[in-house]
């Protein structure tokens, strides 16, 4: 889209307006550990959720001009459609939004209601870990060591590496990556202990102005919780949590994951989500070379090749973080992807899309995201 480009007469933009407000969700109500590097027993007892409640600051850094983006254009219409009739269509609780880089426009399903984010909250905790390399505070190449202590649970591909001697040595940079591109859940709670924990994250999301966005109690205690269940180090072995989660009454499980559900702790609108995407893109968030650093990591993602990235046609590139919570069949929960699409004249568009809770198969699920990356590639103007 360009700026000179003709928006029609009056009576087309009232049309737009009511387009766009039928596509944007009504609001809805909105992870804690020491901030010393030595890993920490978890708090007793199950987690409260949290909410952002810190002062919020300027951001430091103002935004980057942007070439023929007309910073008040209006969307396609055709896209607001797209978006609105997947929304409606979908069976399941379903969150969208797009927006693109360098105009002030979203387009939005339910965009303002907060979803599970599970692994797409690893985000937010390289981003609070770059920031502090940005600031000195630490180092990308500085090492630590994992030791079974530090073990989480779920996907945690180090775990093999930590057993075969007890312990194992990584730098920080290969930890981020570990986690932003395998969704290494001990990779990433390491890097969260080093940030000074959830709070850290939470305080890094306020000064930059994003709101909307939790971040929870750490991987442990989220997902214990969520399955009905107070943590203990022993359920990072194997599949002992599996085996515990599999005693507990059906009901227990229900009530917990309805709890999960209702207000999760780890909850974000997918509006917000395309805003912090929009500024890390345009080096609001982070320094230029750190930005950098996590797009080019982002890039090398190899979970969810079957969701939105399924649908990008030939010469667009996605970057992204997928996010896949617990099931209780036939309930899945928490299946997610966010990332930005870029066209091939250079063009990019913050995407979101986030099931908070679905009882349809996983093609159906990608099928929808597929289908959001296609309507934006198909609605880009130049």
């Amino acid at each position: 889209m360009t700026s000179n480009k003709s928006r029609g007469g009056s009576a087309r933009l009232v049309l737009l307006m009511a387009a766009l407000s039928a596509c944007v969700g009504a609001p809805e109500p909105r992870r804690a550990e020491a901030a010393a590097a030595k890993p920490q027993k978890p708090a007793p007892g199950r987690p409260q959720p949290t909410t952002n409640t810190w002062p919020i600051r300027p951001v430091a850094n103002p935004p980057l001009p942007y070439q023929a983006v007309d910073q008040h254009e209006a969307p396609p219409p055709a896209l607001v459609n797209v978006v609105r009739n997947l929304g409606q269509s979908f069976r399941g609780k379903v969150g969208i939004a797009v927006r693109r880089i360098g105009s002030d426009w979203t387009v939005a399903w339910n965009g303002n209601a907060l979803f599970p984010q599970q692994s797409v909250s690893k985000l937010w905790v390289s981003m609070t870990f770059l920031d502090a390399v940005d600031r000195g505070k630490l180092r990308l190449a500085d090492t630590t060591t994992i030791t079974r202590n530090d073990l989480t649970l779920f996907h945690q591909p180090t775990a093999a590496l930590v057993a075969q001697n007890g312990g194992w040595t990584s730098s920080y940079s290969d930890l981020m990556r570990r986690a932003m591109t395998q969704s290494d859940n001990t990779a990433n709670d390491t890097l969260l202990r080093a940030v000074g924990g959830p709070d850290a994250v939470r305080g890094f999301l306020a000064r930059r102005m994003i709101k909307d966005i939790r971040f929870g109690p750490g991987e442990r205690l989220l997902q214990s919780a969520t399955a009905g269940l107070d943590w203990r180090q022993d359920y990072s072995i194997g599949r002992n949590f599996y085996a515990a989660r599999a005693k507990l009454p059906m009901s227990v499980r229900v009530k917990a994951l309805d709890n999960y559900l209702a207000n999760p702790p780890d909850g974000a609108a997918p509006a917000s989500i395309v805003q912090a995407l929009a500024k890390l893109k345009q080096n609001e968030m982070l320094s230029s070379a750190s930005s950098r650093l996590l797009l080019s990591i982002m890039s090398e993602a190899k979970t969810g090749p079957q969701r939105i990235k399924g649908g990008m046609p030939p010469g667009w590139h996605y970057l992204h973080k997928t996010g896949t919570g617990q099931d209780l069949p036939p309930r899945s929960t928490g299946y997610n992807d966010v990332g930005i699409m870029t066209a091939p004249d250079g063009t990019s568009y913050a995407v979101a899309v986030m099931i908070g809770s679905t009882t349809v198969s996983i093609p159906e699920r990608w099928a929808l995201m597929q289908g959001v990356a296609k309507a934006v590639a198909a609605n880009h103007e130049r």
